[in-house]
């Protein structure tokens, strides 16, 4: 056998070893032979790479029968950290995760400009900040991923954000100029389908996650793959047209999805018939409460035009899961059933629909899970999030002398 085939079939044996232990949490070296159809003597000598490595630790269990006491592997979850970012008008919001996706610290920042030099510093700021408090790990911050709500390219060029104007921004390039570290950009969309097939939809490799914030964004996972289109831009849904020479879109056409069926739209037209500038979710929520009509119905009218875009998205890629993150339906209990009430159609199929439970966190804590998942080089990664017993603002230098 050649020398790079050897390398070769040494790293996938890794990465199929990572990966089962990563998704067990604790597992022998006995089961893990079973699982990955590998050598006994295969599975001890990469376990004793990943000891060395300080990637893995070893645990012994209690056994009060008679033999030896069993020696479980797991991840050494504080060896290094991943950043994620979710770059969003008027918002930065930070989450430091350790290697197995748990946040362990989280900031945000609020934002007035849109200038590109002035968020570039701020950016470059509070990673050598987070750089720093993870100085004591044996690897340190391993890599940021950053959110963008708008056109990424293949090649991870800021193609347009339509809120700041920002036009072939090379952020990732200026990013590891000025910091050293491995910088990944992505579509904020693919990143929270990453988050709800990573965290929460374990058994599916077909999964749609769309957002319905600012606008309509749609992550497409395939073959627990982002589907991204020829140039990256794929999932641009909330511009497909639902009513012809409907409302104006600052995208040049009549009658987007988006103008209809997005959280913008439903606070926007519910200001203007109360005659307030500023409505809050608990403003709905109690206008819901009390039988408001004026609410009820236009709940109603989100609800009709949000499944008109789902029957087409259903039909268009014939999903396993769809995931709706929106804080607005998790406001009416029925909202499910009255969306899939409203989905008539016998050839429309799918398995699951569902309110997102990870909700405006999705975002970075995709980023988080996709630089891990970049770490490890793994193709595929469950994780969990548990309640931390130690506050999220205990610095990870503490949380490494701890443990």
């Amino acid at each position: 056998m050649a020398a790079g085939d050897a390398a070769y079939i040494k790293k996938i044996n890794r990465s199929l070893i990572v990966q089962k232990i990563i998704e067990r949490k604790m597992i022998s070296r006995a089961d893990l032979s079973k699982l990955t159809s590998l050598t006994r003597a295969t599975i001890s000598a990469q376990a004793a790479d990943l000891l060395e490595d300080e990637l893995i630790v070893e645990t012994h269990l209690e056994h009060h029968g008679v033999g030896r006491r069993p020696i479980m592997l797991s991840v050494n979850r504080s060896a290094g950290y991943t950043l994620g970012i979710d770059l969003d008008y008027g918002l930065l919001t930070f989450a430091l995760s350790d290697l197995l996706g748990q946040p362990v610290s989280t900031r945000t920042v609020k934002i007035e400009a849109t200038e590109y030099e002035t968020i570039l510093h701020l950016l470059v700021k509070h990673i050598q900040l987070f750089e720093k408090e993870c100085a004591q790990s044996r690897y340190g911050l391993v890599g940021v991923v950053i959110g963008i709500h708008g056109l990424v390219t293949k090649d991870e060029i800021i193609h347009y954000v339509p809120r700041f104007g920002w036009r072939d921004i090379h952020i990732k390039n200026d990013l590891e100029k000025a910091t050293g570290l491995p910088i990944c950009i992505e579509n904020n969309a693919n990143l929270c389908s990453f988050a709800e097939r990573v965290y929460e939809h374990h058994e599916t490799e077909n999964l749609l996650c769309a957002s319905l914030y600012s606008g309509i964004g749609l992550g497409v996972m395939m073959n627990e793959e982002f589907f991204k289109g020829h140039d990256g831009f794929a999932g641009e849904v909330g511009h497909t047209i639902i009513m012809p020479d409907g409302k104006p879109c600052n995208c040049g056409n009549y009658g987007c999805w988006e103008q209809y069926a997005s959280e913008s739209s439903f606070f926007r037209e519910l200001s203007e018939k109360k005659g307030q500038s500023t409505i809050s979710y608990e403003d709905v929520h109690q206008w819901m409460q009390s039988g408001d009509k004026v609410v009820i119905e236009m709940m109603e009218q989100f609800i009709y035009f949000l499944t008109i875009g789902l029957n087409n998205l259903i039909n268009a890629y014939n999903p396993e899961v769809i995931v709706l993150s929106s804080e607005l339906l998790q406001l009416n209990p029925q909202s499910i059933e009255q969306i899939e009430c409203n989905l008539k159609s016998t050839i429309s199929q799918y398995r699951e629909l569902s309110i997102s439970k990870l909700g405006t966190k999705a975002c970075v804590l995709g980023a988080c899970a996709l630089g891990i998942k970049h770490f490890w080089d793994v193709p595929s990664m469950n994780l969990s999030l548990i309640k931390s017993e130690t506050s999220a603002d205990v610095t990870v230098s503490e949380r490494i002398q701890n443990q």
